[in-house]
């Protein structure tokens, strides 16, 4: 069972506790469909579920990095305030701001700096395909020097999103008190998809007590 690489900096709303069950949403500012579908879901989740599901939103950055950034992001959480292409397919449906209330903690997504282990993280990275503890040292060698180079190209390193080698956003994560990932799914998915999963892993694991 893949494990969750979780990095972000100081919550800019709410806290994040972790627990038996935790639920975690990635989104970038300048990302449409994480407004249009992915908080107003959210929020209906974190509504139903906050009683026995940790919630934490994440706002990362892979693309698009003028917009996708820590001031953004704030001015999305105390001014209701759209960039970049949000912006501009709200504005088309003639609002000029993100009226939909964010119910459940917000983070910052890591942004990797010089003490970063390459290395370290290349591992982490190697260690998500299922095939890789049965991999020779040579194989294991071979495919983390390529991802120590991937690494190494990248414009910016926005760690969780990176070391989980997410798909884009929104994703959505559940994972359990150790990290372990029980849920992984990008886009758009239905309310009725993600409940019946949580349904069944709270029967599965419980109540943190």
């Amino acid at each position: 069972m893949p494990k969750l690489a979780l990095h972000y900096e100081k919550e800019l709303k709410g806290k994040f506790n972790i627990n038996t069950l935790n639920f975690l949403f990635i989104f970038q500012v300048n990302c449409p469909g994480c407004f249009l579908h992915g908080i107003p879901l959210v929020n209906k989740l974190y509504s139903k579920y906050n009683q026995d599901v940790s919630f934490l939103g994440i706002s990362t950055a892979f693309e698009d990095y003028e917009f996708n950034n820590l001031e953004n992001t704030k001015k999305l959480i105390f001014n209701e305030q759209l960039v970049g292409e949000t912006k501009t397919v709200f504005e088309k449906q003639g609002l000029s701001e993100y009226t939909e209330s964010i119910d459940f903690p917000i983070a910052m997504d890591t942004i990797a700096d010089k003490s970063f282990d390459l290395e370290k993280a290349a591992i982490h990275i190697c260690s998500i395909h299922p095939d890789y503890n049965i991999w020779s040292t040579f194989e294991k060698n071979t495919l983390k020097n390529k991802v120590i180079n991937y690494l190494k190209n990248l414009n910016r390193i926005s760690v969780t999103f990176t070391l989980n080698q997410l798909r884009g956003t929104p994703s959505i994560l559940i994972f359990n008190d150790q990290h372990e990932v029980l849920y992984n799914r990008f886009g758009h998915i239905p309310y009725d998809n993600i409940s019946s999963n949580l349904n069944d892993l709270i029967k599965k694991f419980g109540k943190d007590t």
